[in-house]
């Protein structure tokens, strides 16, 4: 269906209502180490509807959270929510009472700056855990972004490059489609690069059982989403809980799930299509150019991850059921002796099936299959067949873990279950960049 979908400039900006800008403030001298030796660089940015959204948001499960996370939860219950304030190079967690006092008098001067509620108001962070928030910095940034707001491409690459903190390049998206007969736009930006296993639900608390809508438990990864669609808040959390479920809860660099994982997402209803709700039968076309952007997102975390240099998908089939799918293609995912022979294009397939034996799953040795093949193709060069070697020579199977992208695929023949990871190598330049040196402050990461 992605097909249907016309990609255009100006990510969060493109949708029809929507403005942003991003300044620099020197937060980041306080922050994130290597990833922010980059010079003098935007570190914080304003998002801002012209009108009151309906709002979504997705948040980490992580039993540490963020100041910022614990600001927007509630308010994102309430379903309305019209400017996203964000800084990076500093998290904003294990911060405490300080912490949550810096939080909210962020959103209150945003709010005083455009005569709108407080509550309407939403907040994030990434960065240095445990650092107190520069708040003098934060305040002039806050006020000079009001000044600068826009609604040109400039502005949205300008609040992507705002939020990086380890990050390589901004990422950020946009595309168009037909609701109703009205053009409908969608457009993001995201960052993350490292601390990246999102396990985000939508009040942040661990669910009692691991559904396929939660998909698993595991720097910071953050994604801001508006569109001009016309949807009630009810169905756009809907939405935006099954998009993120087939996402961002799908990807892994190293495993780490951080404090502050956010998704938060904007809809101020000026396309003017007849508004969604959950039962409409157009939400259908926007779920699916939703995930749509979703994914693209979320795969452009794991391209741009630190120090990766092949990106492989894990694609888990015939398990018994879902949770056992996830956990297999998980444990595979995350083992650094499979991550590390990744790195080096080796295709070996016994450090696969022993994650996979001592994942939670039920495996049986004697049925599994384990293959190679580039992106998206059918063609599957299978290295392991019912739990033995297949006759496949050594230099063909070397050839197809060799690009710097292409899908692994795991046939437990136990049932009819499936589950799917979008994961990185292990490489010396992850280990470097993440080491840091105690005796010089600046080195050290988030």
């Amino acid at each position: 269906m992605s097909n249907k979908f016309k990609s255009i400039e100006g990510s969060i900006v493109a949708p029809q209502g929507f403005l942003a800008s991003g300044v620099f403030c020197d937060i980041k001298r306080l922050g994130t180490g290597k990833g922010s030796a980059k010079g003098k660089k935007r570190d914080l940015t304003l998002i801002v509807s012209e009108v009151p959204a309906s709002v979504a948001g997705m948040f980490t499960t992580n039993q540490i959270c963020a100041a910022p996370v614990k600001v927007c939860v509630p308010r994102v219950k309430k379903g309305v929510a019209q400017a996203i304030v964000v800084n990076s190079g500093n998290a904003n967690a294990c911060t405490g009472k300080q912490g949550m006092k810096d939080a909210l008098a962020m959103t209150a001067l945003v709010a005083k700056q455009f005569h709108m509620p407080v509550e309407h108001v939403l907040v994030g962070s990434t960065g240095r855990i445990g650092v107190t928030m520069p708040m003098a910095n934060v305040k002039s940034g806050i006020l000079h972004a009001a000044q600068i707001l826009g609604n040109d491409p400039s502005h949205a690459v300008e609040s992507a490059e705002a939020i990086m903190t380890s990050d390589t390049k901004p990422k950020q998206i946009a595309i168009e489609f037909k609701l109703g007969g009205k053009t409908v736009r969608i457009g993001g930006i995201c960052k993350g690069a490292g601390m990246i296993q999102p396990g985000m639900s939508a009040t942040g608390a661990r669910p009692a059982a691991a559904p396929a809508a939660y998909a698993g438990l595991h720097a910071t990864m953050l994604c801001f989403i508006t569109t001009d669609a016309a949807i009630e808040a009810k169905a756009l959390q809907a939405a935006l809980r099954e998009a993120v479920a087939h996402s961002f809860n799908r990807i892994t660099v190293d495993g780490d799930m951080s404090t502050n994982d956010t998704v938060l997402m904007l809809a101020n209803g000026l396309a003017g299509n007849t508004k969604l709700k959950t039962q409409n039968s157009e939400l259908k076309t926007f779920q699916a150019a939703l995930t749509h952007v979703c994914l693209s997102l979320a795969r452009m975390i794991v391209r741009d991850g630190e120090g990766v240099h092949r990106v492989v998908t894990v694609r888990v089939d015939g398990a018994k059921n879902f949770a056992d799918a996830d956990a297999a293609a998980r444990a595979v995912a995350n083992s650094s002796l499979v991550k590390t022979s990744w790195h080096g294009g080796d295709p070996n397939w016994g450090r696969i099936i022993d994650a996979l034996g001592y994942s939670p799953a039920t495996i049986v040795e004697e049925k599994v299959d384990i293959g190679y093949s580039a992106p998206g193709s059918r063609k599957i060069l299978w290295s392991l067949k019912r739990g033995q070697p297949t006759k496949v020579a050594y230099k063909d199977l070397c050839a197809a873990a060799a690009p710097n992208e292409f899908e692994l695929h795991i046939r437990l023949n136990l049932g009819k279950a499936s589950a799917v990871m979008y994961a990185a190598d292990l490489t010396e330049e992850y280990v470097d960049f993440n080491k840091g040196d105690v005796t010089d402050p600046t080195t050290l990461g988030g």
